[in-house]
């Protein structure tokens, strides 16, 4: 088991249903192990973008609000 693998399952634990981010080959490993789970990888087009959503939905649904 990857790292990632355990860092998507414990995000999964904590009742985290969606990340704001950009792709890259930086986090390609943390996407794959994405691809099996059931928190959806929501695009933006810039990482302030993607602070700016993570923080309003974790705001608005009292769970973590996770960028990458």
């Amino acid at each position: 088991m990857k790292a990632s693998d355990l860092f998507v399952k414990a995000l999964e634990e904590e009742g985290v249903e969606h990340i704001f981010g950009i792709p890259g080959e930086e986090n390609l490993d943390f996407l794959n192990s994405l691809r099996d789970s059931p928190i959806k990888l929501i695009l933006t087009r810039h990482e302030q973008a993607a602070g700016y959503a993570a923080a309003i939905a974790g705001y608005l649904t009292k769970k973590p609000g996770i960028c990458m």
